[in-house]
């Protein structure tokens, strides 16, 4: 089992199949997600819980089998793939990405920049180049961000 680097999201995702599961395979990490992909697709090691913006064009172009998602529900870009909760009851591995900034930036900065993020997540062409890619946009507000950090961290 590939993995970007011990402790990295594709190695916990891995170690909570594997505990999950009540499967063993052994841990062989990388120094980062792209060697791991390259030694997947090279067949050097047989599973990679890789994320979906990473892998999903190798999917598509049939370099790459997908057995399953991790997140808690079917991905709107791979929608004939399976969850791996449809096997394994209740689990979930999913992963997000959020914009921070130091603790004493100004409120103005800090509404100009939510603002404009949130502008350009509306803008079709970005919402639909991150469809493809498997993710979803999340807008929101600072205290919205806030408060999924509290829960996923409450959830983990």
């Amino acid at each position: 089992m590939a993995s970007g680097g011990i402790g990295d999201e594709t190695h916990v995702s891995g170690e909570l199949f594997k505990m999950m599961a009540g499967v063993n395979m052994v841990h062989v990490p990388y120094r980062g997600g792209a060697p791991a992909l390259a030694d997947l697709l090279g067949g050097q090691v047989q599973v990679f819980f890789a994320g979906m913006a990473a892998a999903i064009e190798y999917i598509r172009a049939d370099k790459l089998r997908a057995l399953a998602v991790t997140t808690a529900e079917r991905a709107e870009a791979l929608p004939n793939i399976p969850t791996v909760a449809d096997f394994v009851p209740d689990y979930e591995a999913s992963q997000w990405f959020g914009l921070g900034v130091p603790k004493n930036t100004p409120a103005e900065i800090i509404g100009k920049l939510n603002k404009e993020i949130n502008a350009a997540l509306a803008d079709p062409k970005m919402k639909a180049r991150l469809a493809d890619l498997g993710g979803t946009v999340l807008p929101g507000s600072p205290a919205d961000f806030g408060k999924l950090i509290a829960e996923d961290t409450e959830l983990r």
